[in-house]
């Protein structure tokens, strides 16, 4: 069973910037993706970013110019860059593994932009 571990939420005034991370129990060769989700109150989980094994990357357009996916090998760890952030921002973040048969998520970190 894959668990991945994330970390780095917090409550952040709107401009700041907060960096998730998100751990893997395998290595993250294993996956033909690593995303980050996100969902608000009330509202259906969606797409933040992707990144494929080949270190393609693709993101919602509410967050293009704004947020970052990397990932560090060395260190197994896949990255939210997250900057300029909005009181919109706000929501549960989810990290996401996909597997050739299976897909993977997270627990969650909750994310809060607010004056």
């Amino acid at each position: 069973q894959v668990q991945l571990v994330e970390s780095g939420g917090g409550l952040v005034q709107p401009g700041g910037s907060l960096r998730l991370s998100c751990a893997p129990s395998g290595s993250i060769f294993n996956f033909r993706t690593m995303s980050w989700y996100r969902q608000a109150p009330g509202k259906e989980r969606e797409l933040v970013a992707r990144i494929t094994s080949g270190g393609s990357t693709n993101y919602a357009d509410s967050v293009k110019g704004r947020f970052t996916i990397s990932s560090d090998n060395a260190k197994n760890t896949v990255y939210l860059q997250m900057s300029s952030l909005k009181p919109e921002d706000t929501a549960v973040y989810y990290c996401n593994a996909a597997l050739l048969s299976s897909t993977h998520w997270g627990p969650g970190t909750q994310v809060t932009v607010s004056s």
